[in-house]
């Protein structure tokens, strides 16, 4: 494709954020050198035109075309992009997200480092970017200028496990290209449709194709050692921060323990505060006194020392206590009876029965019988007085 300006508006329009389109169109770029300053004029449009994603395409197309220019010691494109990069650059920085602001600020790092850019280009595109960072507020940003990657704000034990990863980051923004660019031109020097040239300029080609590997093989190899340094300090880290989880889970379970504990303990005495509160709420009750006096000590029934043969009473005399007697008692004597009795006795036996009952005599007698304590009972007591026969067989 001849060159023209709307080739190149077309060749930025169609570029993408895979390694191999960027390649392709930088060397297409480059293979037009004589059009340097007029593609750069391009480039810049086109990169204020494109949205903040795009823009990141087309700086990385840049930074292809400018190292490839500086490593074949070509100064076209160094020259005619440096005037317009730190704008470009400021461009590409405003308004996007921190992860595109990130990388643009790595890229600039390279440009540093590999001195792309003549020293005051290099100062202006930093200061731009720097200015962005103030003006957007909410701190300033590390300074680039080598503080990029610095882990100086970083733990001891984690600022060599940063430097290996910043070193990781520069090789793969050196790699990528310079890999890219390699597996390319290994393509183009290899197909089998390509055409065959004379012996002197194959030689030529191979010899710079060999050039080409040699420094992807160096990059690679540089990511490779880089990565090996940050795996074994991530190893170390691992393995000592697997030690203290042991240690702080015992801890956290000791810590669990005498938590529940002193729960417990306080649970408790919080109880204890609110029985006391209710027992004060309460007045004292008074000792009540003793409705009656206290009773006297009871004396014993039957006190010690007391004959046998007499019983005692609470509050009686001693009486005597007489002998069982089985016999029969004897009646008194008639001359004993009192004499209130006996006129009584003469006064019944004048008078005649007034009821009608037609008491006999007998039964007045044993009236005063037993009024006067005679046993009427006493004629059996000698067998005087017989019971019938009819009556005895029966018993």
């Amino acid at each position: 494709m001849s060159y023209t300006g709307d080739a190149v508006r077309a060749k930025l329009s169609a570029l993408n954020e895979t390694q191999e389109a960027i390649v392709t169109v930088a060397q297409w770029i480059m293979f037009h050198r004589k059009h340097s300053k007029e593609t750069a004029q391009v480039w810049a449009q086109r990169l204020k035109d494109s949205p903040a994603p795009r823009r990141l395409n087309l700086i990385y197309l840049a930074n292809e075309v400018v190292q490839q220019s500086k490593a074949r010691k070509r100064s076209e494109f160094v020259d005619d992009f440096g005037p317009i990069i730190p704008e470009a650059t400021a461009d590409a920085y405003r308004g996007a997200t921190i992860d595109i602001q990130q990388k643009i600020r790595r890229v600039v790092e390279v440009w540093r480092e590999r001195k792309i850019f003549q020293p005051a280009v290099q100062s202006e595109v930093e200061a731009k970017i720097d200015e962005l960072d103030k003006a957007r507020g909410g701190g300033k940003k590390p300074a680039l200028g080598g503080s990029l990657f610095s882990a100086s704000s970083a733990p001891p034990e984690y600022q060599t496990i940063l430097s290996h990863q910043a070193k990781i980051t520069k090789s793969e923004v050196l790699s990528k290209p310079t890999i890219a660019s390699a597996l390319a031109e290994y393509e183009k020097q290899t197909s089998p449709s390509a055409p065959i040239p004379s012996a002197p300029v194959h030689a030529a080609r191979l010899s710079a194709l060999l050039k080409t590997l040699a420094n992807a093989e160096g990059a690679v190899a540089e990511s490779v050692k880089a990565r090996r340094a940050l795996v074994e300090g991530l190893e170390k880290i691992l393995t000592r921060n697997k030690e203290e989880l042991v240690k702080e889970e015992a801890q956290l379970a000791d810590i669990n323990s005498k938590k529940t504990l002193t729960d417990a303990k306080r649970r408790e005495v919080e109880d204890g505060i609110i029985r006391g509160l209710a027992n004060e709420g309460e007045p004292e009750r008074p000792e009540s006194e003793p409705l009656t006096p206290p009773m006297p000590p009871i004396e014993s029934i039957t006190p010690v020392g007391t004959p046998k043969g007499f019983v005692t009473t609470t509050g009686a005399d001693v009486i005597k206590e007489e002998p069982n007697n089985f016999a029969e008692p004897e009646p008194p004597a008639f001359d004993m009876l009192p004499q209130r009795l006996l006129e009584e006795e003469g006064t019944f036996a004048k008078q005649a029965p007034t009821n009608g009952s037609g008491e006999e005599p007998s039964a007045k007698k044993r009236k005063i019988a037993n009024m006067v304590g005679v046993d009427e009972y006493a004629e059996f007591a000698d067998g005087g007085l017989k019971i019938d026969a009819d009556i005895e067989a029966m018993l």
